[in-house]
C-alpha cells in the first residue's frame, strides 16, 4: 500500500508524520552515534542526551516545575494501576476512585487489593455516558488521595475541568489526552500515561510524580514497583524502551514546532467540533453516546439507527481509506479516535463521507 491511511484507531494511534518519517532518516545511523536507536546502549552518553531531552521537552510542554519527577516506564497504566496504591495508599490504606469508565474500574480492582476503596461518584449506572457533577462527588477527607481518569476513551467522556478535592492529592490517568492542551500540573500529585495514544508508540508509560510523594513509597516494596527506583535511577534501573522514549522526544519538538499545547488545543476543538456537528446535523441519523457537556475532543463516539448499517459504514469507511472506526468489543458503534496527529483534512473527509452516507442509506 503505497497512500497511508487515515488511522482513527485508539491506541496504538497515529503519530505525526513528520515524527515518522524524520525517525525512518535517523533509523538507520542516528546522527552522531554510528548505529541505530535501536542498537543503542541506554548507559551510553547519546542515549543519557536523548533522556534528559526527552525528559525536558515534557517538562516544558507543561510548564512542570522542579518539584515533580519525570519518569518514562514500563508496564503501560495498567501497571500504574497497582503502582499507585502500593506507593500512596499507606499508611492510610484508603483512597477515593471517580469511576467514569472500563479503566477506571480497572484501577479500582486494583486498588482494594491494596486498600479501602471509597467511590467517590460513579456513572456506570448512566452507561457512563456523562462525567459526575461537582455535588455527586463524596470525597473522605482521610483519603490518602483521589485518583479520576481525565479521558475515556471506550465511552467517549473526557473531564473538562479537574475535580475539585480540596487538600486531597489528585491523582490522574491521562493516558488518553495527555498533551492534548496546557493543564496546570501543578493541581496533581501524579499523572500518568501510556504513550501510545498520544505522545508516542506503545511501551512507556510517562509518570509525572510530585517528589515529597516519594516519602509515602516504602522500602519493603519490590524493588521495581518503587517509585523511589525508578527515580534515583533516572528511569534507568532496568533498560528502558529506548526506542520509545526517542520517539517521545521527536514529538515533544514537534509539538513544540507547531506552537505548543495551546495552538494544539485549538486545533484539537476545531477537528472535535467539524465531527460533532455532523452527528448533531443529522436528525439523529448518527447519535452520539456521551452528553453534550461531557464530550471528548480524542473519541467521539457514536451510532446508527441499526447494527446493520453500523457494519455497511464501517465496509464503505474502511473501503474510503479511514481505519480504526468500530467501536470497543465491549459497547459496539462507532469510535473516532482524533488524537493530536490526527489531521484536520481527515475529519473534513470524514465528515464529507458521513453526509453521503446517510444521503444513501437515510
Amino acid at each position: 500500500m503505497e497512500k497511508r491511511v487515515f488511522n482513527l484507531n485508539a491506541g496504538p494511534a497515529i503519530l505525526p508524520e513528520e515524527v515518522i518519517k524524520e525517525a525512518q532518516e535517523q533509523l538507520f545511523t542516528l546522527p552522531g552515534a554510528g548505529m541505530s536507536i535501536l542498537e543503542m546502549s541506554h548507559r551510553s552518553k547519546k542515549f543519557d542526551e536523548i533522556l534528559l531531552s526527552a525528559k525536558n521537552g515534557i517538562k516544558s510542554l507543561l510548564d512542570i516545575s522542579d518539584d515533580y519527577e519525570i519518569l518514562f516506564l514500563q508496564g503501560g497504566a495498567s501497571l500504574q494501576f497497582s503502582m499507585v496504591p502500593l506507593n500512596l495508599m499507606p499508611p492510610k490504606n484508603k483512597a477515593d476512585y471517580i469511576v467514569t469508565g472500563s479503566w477506571s474500574k480497572k484501577a479500582v480492582k486494583e486498588a482494594k487489593r491494596v486498600g479501602t476503596v471509597n467511590i467517590a461518584a460513579s456513572t456506570e449506572s448512566e452507561n457512563f455516558k456523562r462525567i459526575p457533577k461537582p455535588e455527586e462527588i463524596k470525597l473522605d477527607p482521610d483519603s490518602a488521595y483521589v485518583h479520576f481518569t481525565s479521558n475515556n476513551t471506550i465511552y467517549g467522556t473526557q473531564w473538562h475541568a479537574e475535580p475539585q478535592v480540596g487538600n486531597l492529592p489528585l491523582v490522574c490517568d491521562a493516558s488518553s489526552d495527555i498533551l492534548f492542551k496546557k493543564i496546570d500540573v501543578s493541581k496533581y500529585a501524579l499523572i500518568y500515561a501510556g504513550a501510545q495514544k498520544n505522545i508516542g508508540p506503545s511501551g512507556v508509560v510517562l509518570v509525572i510524580l510530585r517528589k515529597d510523594l516519594l516519602e509515602r513509597s516504602s522500602d519493603s516494596l519490590h524493588t521495581m514497583l518503587n517509585y523511589k527506583t525508578h527515580v534515583e535511577n533516572n528511569s534507568l534501573y532496568n533498560t528502558p524502551n529506548t526506542f520509545g522514549i526517542y520517539m517521545i522526544d521527536l514529538v515533544a519538538k514537534h509539538l513544540v514546532k507547531k506552537g505548543g499545547l495551546d495552538a494544539m488545543y485549538k486545533t484539537n476543538l476545531e477537528k472535535a467540533k467539524l465531527l460533532y456537528d455532523c452527528i448533531d446535523s443529522s436528525d439523529g441519523y448518527y447519535k452520539g453516546h456521551a452528553e453534550k457537556d461531557s464530550r471528548s475532543l480524542m473519541n467521539v463516539t457514536f451510532r446508527l439507527p441499526s447494527e446493520e448499517l453500523e457494519k455497511k459504514f464501517i465496509d464503505e469507511v474502511t473501503k474510503a481509506g479511514f481505519v480504526g472506526l468500530k467501536g470497543h468489543r465491549s459497547v459496539g458503534g462507532l469510535r473516532a479516535s482524533i488524537y493530536n496527529a490526527f489531521p484536520l483534512l481527515g475529519i473534513q473527509e470524514l465528515v464529507k463521507f458521513m453526509i453521503e452516507f446517510k444521503a444513501k442509506n437515510g
